[in-house]
């Protein structure tokens, strides 16, 4: 069993010897002299190092696979009255094989120059020789963690940049009376540390939804890290997902942070998440029970602390039951479960996204002609929110003048002619009547008022509810 210290009181200022403000750095250390461990731990505990010993070689692989550390200080003799170091080398190498860029510190009595240079070419970081000079030692390990970390950080930048989205999330637009308990269920589970599960259909916005919950949370301030699992091959999920070390497989020449690493602290919205293959559900709901997992090709077990928000446009339950998604995850990523209603069924909010898609776009529309509003208005929409942004995208782009008539949309007349009124909600009804009713008025409020049966101040206010 490994040698663990316990710390000493003043590590936590000496931030040299420190992976943050309270993690010691974790030192291997391996000899096969006591008293050497001894004068070791005697140096470098005050110094704020939490030191694993190990006195042979194959204590070192066994505390070496685990355990995480932040650097090895290596003896390269372990058999009384041998001088050639060869143990010491290839255990080197056997670290090296298994981690490419931990610092390792070799350590020998009979250093010469031959046996040091040979220490180097098998992927030693630096070299020590015993007796040792104590502030040469602590000196060489100082900077050889520096080194390390400062390579770690920029690992995990050029990840963040790969993965994380650089934009901002966008505004959230719910006015529609269909997406009230949506709001209302947002606002009290936000803040929450609890999984959600957000369903609906293709195109209805489920990661503006994550997005948002994701800013509600305390999380808010750590990573939101968002996942296609759809996108993603049996082949190439646990990597993905769990990360990899060196020589997991044939294309593993580095290692590589998973996405369940890489958000720890904060949240992991998984899209999609009906498509992941049965064996990978398994281990994921491992994670999600116990915080721990291994990368792909390491038997290290590492702690995660995640919040999952995952999304799907599948029945869930019937996967289940037909055996193609397991129970026990739908129950763990369920917690809370937000259903997105489909733009057909919140059509007041189409005046609003449209205006905010318009200001998004680079060439500036002035707005529309009313034909093409009440063309939108009554579209069925089977893309949803998705849909009517591309579809706004390319009617700006068609567009001759600064408003956008209904040749520029582009929609499909005859399907929206042939929908039929039992699709719509009462709302949305009145909306694309009052819509007809302006546009026969040529915008004229007091004739438009009279046809529909109602005051001028009523249908202010109607207008007003639905953004028009």
């Amino acid at each position: 069993m490994p040698t663990e210290l316990p710390l000493h009181p003043a590590q936590t200022a000496l931030p040299s010897a420190t992976r943050g403000s309270a993690q010691p750095c974790r030192l291997l250390v391996a000899d096969d002299q006591p008293h050497i461990l001894e004068a070791l731990e005697f140096l470098l505990r005050p110094e704020g190092y939490h030191l694993v010993t190990a006195r042979s070689p194959s204590a070192v692989l066994e505390h070496y696979a685990a355990d995480e550390f932040d650097g090895v200080l290596l003896d390269l003799n372990y058999t009384r009255d041998t001088t050639s170091g060869l143990e010491g080398l290839d255990l080197l190498v056997a670290i090296r094989e298994r981690n490419a860029q931990i610092p390792i510190i070799v350590m020998t009595a009979y250093a010469n120059v031959d046996l040091a240079v040979e220490a180097m070419r098998r992927g030693a970081n630096d070299f020590v020789q015993k007796p040792w000079d104590n502030p040469r030692l602590l000196s060489i390990l100082r900077n050889q963690l520096e080194l390390h970390r400062a390579l770690k950080r920029t690992q995990w930048l050029e990840a963040e940049n790969r993965i994380l989205r650089a934009e901002g999330a966008p505004d959230f637009i719910a006015t529609a009376p269909s997406m009230y308990p949506v709001v209302e269920l947002m606002s009290r589970i936000g803040p929450s540390d609890a999984n959600i599960l957000i369903t609906g259909e293709h195109g209805t916005g489920k990661e503006v939804v994550a997005q948002t919950l994701h800013r509600l949370s305390h999380r808010a301030d750590r990573n939101l890290v968002a996942v296609n699992t759809g996108a993603l091959s049996e082949g190439t999920f646990e990597s993905e997902i769990f990360g990899h070390v060196k020589g997991a497989f044939t294309d593993a020449r580095t290692d590589r942070i998973g996405r369940f690493e890489l958000a720890s602290g904060g949240t992991l919205f998984l899209d999609e998440i009906a498509n992941i293959p049965t064996r990978q559900q398994a281990k994921l709901l491992r994670v999600l029970e116990t915080g721990e997992l291994e990368r792909v090709g390491s038997s290290t077990t590492r702690t995660v602390d995640v919040r999952m928000l995952s999304a799907t446009n599948a029945d869930l339950r019937a996967e289940a039951a037909a055996g193609r998604f397991r129970d026990d995850l739908l129950f763990r990523l369920n917690t809370v479960e937000i259903h997105l209603p489909a733009l057909r069924e919140r059509r007041e909010d189409i005046p609003a996204l449209s205006a905010y898609f318009l200001s998004s776009y680079r060439r500036k529309i002035a707005g529309f002609e009313p034909s093409a509003l009440q063309l939108l208005m009554s579209y069925s929409w089977p893309g949803n929110v998705r849909e009517l942004d591309h579809t706004l995208e390319r009617a700006v782009l068609m567009a001759r003048g600064m408003n956008i008539g209904i040749a520029d949309l582009g929609l499909n007349a005859q399907r929206t002619a042939s929908q039929s009124l039992d699709e719509l909600s009462l709302e949305a009804v009145e909306s694309i009547l009052i819509q007809k009713a302006l546009a026969r008025a040529q915008g004229n409020i007091t004739q438009a008022a009279e046809a529909l049966g109602l005051s001028r101040g009523a249908l202010y206010r109607r207008m007003e509810k639905y953004g028009l």
